[in-house]
């Protein structure tokens, strides 16, 4: 078995629980630290012909994370592509399972049972909180409706101020972010690299949260210890 991967959450529930059957990944395919494939370029532009060139039987994409047109030219070119959709945890342990059988592993690795129990009853604050949740800025961008990390946080305990917008990452000026009546500001360190220096001085009198963005986006093994680490820097934000 033969996989290229474009997606870096399912690239490394693949290369920890089918070891040897990926062989080639995306450039922001960061986890494992010790993986050795070929890379092919980014998650929304990756190389066709380098992919097709490595003779895959299979490649694993997402449909929010590649686009399109690429996956259409990988079929075309005879590829076989196993095309992903992730909105919410329960939705990412279904595709995790799918795509693991698809790759030819002969079980259901151990991480994803725990990935499943940890967030089966995930510890909740004392009372809920209502955040912002950027993911850029220049200009500022927030997650909206219907994502994987909003999901995320609303089993946490921590409820999307956009999540009833019509886009799912909308532009917002960060004038309107402060003034949405959040009591929150959850900054991740990816896609943006969020850090205590560059983003919480835009939110003045607001707690603000930085978390993991592999913990709040990523759905593979990062699953099994996302609703410990990503509460507890909740709580040390007063969450």
């Amino acid at each position: 078995m033969r996989v290229v991967s474009l997606v870096p959450s399912l690239t490394e529930a693949v290369a920890v629980s089918v070891p040897g059957v990926l062989v080639g990944a995306t450039d922001w395919c960061s986890h494992p630290a010790d993986l050795d494939v070929t890379r092919i370029g980014g998650t929304k532009n990756p190389d066709v012909d380098a992919v097709v060139r490595l003779a895959p039987d299979l490649v694993v994409a997402n449909e929010e994370e590649n686009r399109e047109p690429d996956l259409a030219a990988l079929r075309e070119a005879g590829v076989e592509v196993l095309l992903t959709e992730v909105r919410d945890v329960p939705g990412a342990l279904r595709e995790l399972d799918r795509v693991l059988a698809a790759c030819g592993a002969p079980t259901r690795p151990r991480w994803l049972d725990e990935a499943e129990a940890a967030w089966a009853e995930p510890a909740l604050p004392a009372r809920r909180r209502t955040a912002i949740v950027p993911v850029w800025r220049r200009p500022w961008m927030v997650l909206g409706r219907d994502t994987f990390a909003g999901d995320v946080l609303s089993r946490l305990g921590v409820d999307n101020a956009y999540a009833h917008h019509a886009d799912r990452y909308p532009r917002v000026p960060v004038t309107e972010l402060t003034a949405a009546g959040a009591d929150l500001v959850v900054l991740p360190d990816e896609p943006y690299r969020f850090t205590s220096d560059d983003g919480p001085e835009a939110f003045p009198g607001l707690p603000c949260a930085l978390v993991d963005g592999r913990m709040l986006t990523w759905y593979g093994p990062s699953l099994t210890d996302a609703p410990a680490r990503l509460g507890k820097a909740l709580r040390a934000a007063g969450g």
